[in-house]
């Protein structure tokens, strides 16, 4: 068997290690990032994409080489193009990915060649993959999760302008841009005429969605879903439950209620089959009951009355609204507003991407020294 080579590099030279360690501080983000995630093993499955797995044809960059590069956008919230600007000029950000100050990055073909292939030959599995190693380095890290669960959705606009779309698909009978993008009314939203005249409209969203369960101690992402925009919420929670229970965090075992794990959601998610679901699983329903279930004349809201009084549901109530926090820096500092990509698989890479580094992010601080030092002093 031949051996499998990749791109040489610089960074066992004065241009690499040697400069770097000179100028870099070791408690920076991005030299953490690079020193204490095993993005080698993390990558491994993804040779396969590599032609002849690395053995023979052109000289490949390391996946995880080409993974961090791939990151790189995500982190500082750039397009792809952009990022290979960053990279050539950023000292952080070139030892991030592994470069030596002297080494151009991989350029944005190398990049889009990689995904579709990783794409056709793995789907969106690889990036979910990916994702679960992370959540699996957390606990190895010593991060202990908390027993609630918080899960919700939120929308990413489709990479499409609207107006000339339905103007091409009329004139040019052509399909539409993205096809498995869709529309989705949320309710109702304040606007202006032409006059100033405040009316109400419809607040539509075109594009999909990120079904997303969120740990409320650790703040970190530890399931996710992705859909169209018109897809129903509620009918996504039962398949992010088995997502955590496959990962180890949430315990199904436990059958003394004051330790069982809880799932909080808003309204959206008060479906009979979802807190059926939970108590078969021996976990506790803390979902945001609907006015129909509770104001009801009959004695079958009696039950659900007991429920909204447990500790467990008024303690995650005020909660819940955290993962809309974590919602908003997705959105506002890693690009999570806007997809990248066109169609619904290509938005599970971004998807997985967003995620991964909103985690990163939060291990990092997590197993900051400075973090420690402060909970130390905790009494």
């Amino acid at each position: 068997m031949s051996k499998i080579r990749f791109r040489a590099d610089t960074t066992n030279s004065f241009f690499g290690n040697f400069l770097y360690a000179q100028v870099l501080p070791e408690e920076n983000f991005l030299v953490r990032l690079k020193n204490e995630v095993p993005w080698e093993r993390f990558t491994q499955g993804m040779l396969s994409v590599y032609k002849g797995g690395g053995e023979y044809g052109p000289t490949p960059y390391a996946p995880d080489k080409i993974l961090r590069m791939l990151l790189v956008p995500y982190l500082f919230n750039i397009s792809e193009r952009e990022a290979e600007n960053v990279v050539r000029f950023n000292l952080l950000a070139k030892y991030f990915v592994g470069l030596g100050v002297d080494e151009l990055p991989p350029d944005n073909s190398t990049l889009t060649v990689f995904k579709d292939r990783l794409l056709k030959a793995q789907g969106q599995k690889a990036w979910e993959s990916l994702f679960t190693k992370i959540i699996i380095f957390a606990k190895r890290k010593g991060i202990v999760f908390g027993k609630l669960q918080i899960i919700d959705s939120t929308h990413t606009t489709a990479d499409v302008n609207l107006a000339q779309d339905n103007k091409r698909q009329k004139k040019e009978d052509k399909p539409p841009r993205d096809k498995e993008a869709a529309f989705k009314t949320k309710g109702k939203k304040e606007a202006f005429t032409d006059s100033g005249k405040k009316v109400m409209v419809k607040d539509t969203i075109y594009g999909f969605k990120a079904h997303t369960s969120l740990n409320q101690k650790t703040q970190i992402i530890t399931s996710l879903k992705v859909t169209s925009a018109k897809e129903d919420d509620g009918k996504q929670f039962c398949t992010l439950v088995e997502k955590d229970e496959r990962l180890g965090i949430i315990n199904t075992k436990q059958t003394d209620r004051t330790k069982q794990n809880i799932y909080t959601a808003d309204k959206a998610y008060d479906d009979g089959n979802n807190h059926e679901y939970l108590t078969e699983k021996n976990l506790v329903s803390a979902i945001i009951l609907k006015e129909t279930r509770t104001k009801k004349k009959d004695p079958h809201k009696e039950p659900w009355l007991a429920m909204m009084a447990s500790p467990a549901y008024q303690e995650s109530i005020p909660k819940r609204k955290q993962i809309e926090k974590k919602f908003g820096e997705e959105k506002k500092h890693h690009g999570f507003a806007k997809a990248r990509y066109l169609g619904l698989r290509k938005y599970a890479i971004q998807a997985y991407l967003t995620a991964i580094v909103v985690n990163l992010k939060r291990i990092m601080l997590l197993t900051s020294l400075e973090n420690q030092v402060c909970l130390a002093k905790i009494p």
